[in-house]
């Protein structure tokens, strides 16, 4: 069977898809506006099936025997008490190792994000990725009810969990010290963040993520590797004010723009993942983190 791309969706759906995911469009208006670009016997819940992710084939199996993981637990008194995450190494790693924080979509931590954290633990980093929804039950192995759980954080709590996580990593007992963040769609907001806040994160990477306010940016610290796609008109819209204070503050970072390429390309569970984009970005996101977190 032909995988789908972006290219087989009209545009117009793929903006409804994406006001969907980002709670902007209810699925009752999506299935209402999209039955009109639905043709040849194709219905707007098909389209909708079509576009959601698809788990069936990570890159690395979660059994892989190159890696150890588990999940792990962590204290956050300035949160919700406590962060659960999932964490992936090399199997037998000798000697200290950087680590990464692994920031997921506004979805909670499904199996593409821990495929994600177990493509960097065999580069040679310790990676964690944090569920957010854990205080709420934890991600509910259904994206649409993700997606309604994800308002009913409380977001000044969640952003002190994602601080709480950073920071533990940094003391692991397999861990250099060294820690970056990379993220994505929801998650690129939170590196870009988690890089306001914590002078010590030594490298952030932010997937197509909201950009800090202006005001924050001069607490920026860390190096930024900045990945946007070309056809996000949302988050692009932010890039000129961000890259402005990026300037004036003398803040290194290198930004991306993959054109052609929709809003959530690194995914590559869902027809709008770009392989192009996403392995070119891939490449310069872990030799960043190779530098970086030396």
């Amino acid at each position: 069977m032909k995988r789908l791309t972006a290219a087989d969706f009209d545009p117009e759906v793929l903006k409804l898809f994406d006001g969907y995911v980002h709670g902007q469009v209810s699925r009752r208006d999506f299935l209402s506006r999209a039955g009109r670009y639905a043709v040849g016997g194709t219905t707007a819940a098909t389209l909708l099936a079509q576009l959601s992710p698809s788990f069936a084939a990570p890159l690395v199996a979660p059994a892989d025997a190159r890696l150890t993981t588990r999940y792990e637990e962590i204290a956050s008194p300035q949160g919700y008490g406590k962060v659960r995450g999932y964490l992936a190494m090399p199997a037998g790693a000798k000697g200290k190792l950087p680590a990464i924080l692994v920031v997921h979509e506004n979805r909670g931590l499904n199996p593409h994000i821990e495929d994600v954290a177990r493509r960097l633990a065999l580069e040679g980093f310790i990676a964690y990725a944090p569920d957010a929804l854990f205080p709420l039950g934890g991600y509910p192995g259904d994206e649409d009810k993700a997606r309604t759980l994800f308002p009913k954080l409380d977001q000044v709590k969640t952003r002190a969990d994602f601080v709480a996580a950073a920071q533990a990593l940094a003391s692991f007992p397999q861990a250099s010290g060294k820690v970056g963040v990379v993220g994505f769609c929801w998650g690129g907001g939170m590196a870009n963040y988690l890089a306001t806040q914590l002078p010590e994160l030594a490298a952030a990477v932010p997937f197509y993520g909201a950009q800090p306010q202006a005001a924050d940016v001069p607490r920026i610290k860390a190096p930024l590797l900045i990945h946007d796609a070309g056809k996000d008109e949302r988050i692009l819209a932010g890039w000129p004010a961000y890259e402005a204070a990026l300037k004036a503050n003398k803040i290194h970072y290198q930004h991306f723009v993959y054109e052609g390429a929709e809003h959530g390309f690194n995914n590559d569970t869902t027809p709008r993942y770009d392989e192009a984009a996403a392995k070119l970005a891939w490449g310069r996101t872990v030799a960043f983190f190779k530098e970086k977190l030396a």
